[in-house]
């Protein structure tokens, strides 16, 4: 497969490049153009949050990249390397398509970000991203399995832990986010017979002063009094240091008990985008590569790029400076260079990149919103209002928009939908981080997985009985369960520590395993 343009990216940015330059080229496109997405539908991030807290419906915030880029051929897969040299990407479409090249004469770089939760320690194992409509469904399942537990439950530490929720980050994602959820859960209160009048906690935590800096301080602490007027706690100026999996331990030791935790930070450079510019020797500061003003590589003929993962010169009000990495701009740039590689391909030179700030938008939950808009700053209903007519003009399609205006209005006169259709997920195999001396299990627990100690240590100890340290690299196993099945010691970490869990289906065949090579000593 070769293609004179391969545009790798589905989000704004190469979406709307594929949009606008399919038509400029017609039915030639398809032979000619290539849209590379990791899925095959362009996801509304705005909207996003709305999924989670069970207000908008996924199929509501996603638009199918083929009705949408219309004379292009869209290929689904994620990128594995580009060859630069060779003029070719791998592309790995699935389980039986994987290492399937594409050729290309001219490539835009539309890939974004990526999310890298690895730099707080357990973050990785039981952070709850915010990223695409599989991340919000799956929160929301969550969410509303936490209430279902602590339906259940007596004990009124479990249930507090269980109620608990923990939202990191102050930009637009955790702020919409945390107020989705607070909506969601003080809503659903009254449906759950044994948690009436019990206390919830929603927590947001920023590591900075205010909310929402792209808005401004202003704003930022309009939208923290209304949260914390509606009941949130806010963490400012407070970074998490560690994660586990009944706690947030916050720089300076404090913690807060709880199961759950979404984080809306932890976005990292495209590891794609920043091996291309080790083989092209370009410096792309924070993974940005940075273009001229018709969105060219200098230095590079044939390679654009767009988005998130590009630094395109951007003239504010006369100062020059990078395009912020939103989806205002994104969606701009796409259009911009798909009219400019249908000029050059007319024999035409490239146009720069011109777009008139807008401003920004933000919904902090409960019919309230801030906005600036052309430098006029905007809060409460009316920027509610303001805020969901905007995003309603600018969703894709119209079958979208006639369904969000249909969940939008239930969403006036009738409760969040609780039913759960994703079941609570059980990996067979689970990363575990556990802070220094916090609990893995007590003697006498029914032994529900075996452990592989993969970083730090895990302390053994046994009533009456003397205690031990495994180092990395030991298994706890069936060495340490007694004749019913039982652990036969406790274990907690002697220091911070990750673990690997092995439970379910690869736990029953690594006991099976283990029996029959016993019998067989």
């Amino acid at each position: 497969m070769r293609y004179d343009v391969v545009i790798a990216g589905g989000g704004f940015a190469g979406a709307y490049c594929a949009k606008t330059l399919g038509p400029l080229l017609g039915r030639s496109g398809e032979k000619r153009v290539a849209l590379i997405a990791e899925r095959n539908v362009l996801v509304f991030q705005p909207m996003l949050a709305e999924v989670a807290g069970s207000s908008l419906a996924p199929f509501d915030v996603v638009h199918p990249l083929r009705q949408l880029c219309r004379h292009v051929d869209v290929l689904q897969g994620n990128i594995q390397e580009i060859d630069w040299a060779g003029k070719t990407l791998l592309l790995d479409g699935g389980r039986f398509t994987r290492n399937h090249p594409v050729g290309f004469d001219q490539l835009v770089l539309a890939l974004g970000s990526v999310t890298d939760l690895s730099r707080v320690p357990g973050m990785t194992e039981y952070g709850w991203p915010m990223k695409s409509v599989s991340d919000a469904m799956r929160l929301r399942a969550a969410l509303i399995n936490r209430l279902e537990e602590a339906n259940l439950v007596d004990d009124e530490e479990d249930r507090t832990r269980l109620l608990t929720f923990v939202i990191v980050g102050g930009g637009y994602t955790g702020v919409e986010t945390a107020g989705q959820i607070l909506d969601l859960v003080q809503g659903a209160q009254r449906y759950y017979v044994n948690l009436r009048g019990k206390p919830l906690r929603v927590v947001l935590v920023h590591g900075h002063a205010h909310l929402l800096a792209e808005i401004g301080p202003e704003l930022g602490d309009y939208a923290r009094r209304v949260l914390e007027k509606r009941g949130m706690e806010m963490r400012l100026d407070t970074r998490v240091a560690e994660v586990t999996a009944s706690r947030v331990v916050f720089e300076g030791g404090e913690s807060i008990e709880t199961h759950t935790v979404v984080t809306s930070v932890g976005n990292a450079p495209h590891p794609v985008v920043l091996d291309l510019c080790r083989q092209l020797g370009i410096t792309a500061d924070r993974g940005r590569v940075p273009t001229d003003e018709m969105l060219r590589v200098p230095g590079h003929a044939g390679l654009w790029a767009a988005g998130d993962c590009a630094a395109v010169p951007w003239n504010d009000r006369g100062v020059t400076k990078a395009s912020p990495p939103t989806a205002q701009f994104a969606l701009r740039h796409g259009r911009q260079l798909g009219r400019n590689i249908a000029r050059v391909f007319a024999g035409e030179p490239p146009r720069p990149f011109k777009y008139r700030y807008m401003g920004q938008l933000a919904t902090v939950g409960s019919r309230a919103a801030v906005a600036e808009l052309f430098g006029f700053r905007f809060s409460g209903f009316f920027a509610w209002w303001l805020w969901r007519t905007v995003y309603l003009a600018k969703l894709p399609g119209v079958l979208r928009k006639l369904r969000v205006m249909t969940d939008w209005t239930f969403d006036l006169f009738f409760p969040r939908d609780l039913s759960l259709v994703l079941p609570p997920p059980e990996d067979q195999l689970r990363g575990i981080h556990l802070a220094r001396d916090e609990k893995l299990f007590n003697q006498g627990d029914k032994c529900r997985a075996f452990f592989y100690v993969r970083k730090g240590s895990v302390a053994l100890s046994q009533a009456g009985g003397p205690g031990r340290v495994l180092p990395a690299g030991s298994v706890i196993d069936r060495a340490l369960l007694d004749d019913s099945g039982c652990w036969s010691c406790g274990a907690s970490a002697a220091e911070s520590a990750d673990l690997v869990a092995i439970r379910g289906r690869a736990l029953q065949l690594l006991q099976t395993e283990l029996q029959l090579s016993r019998r067989g000593a």
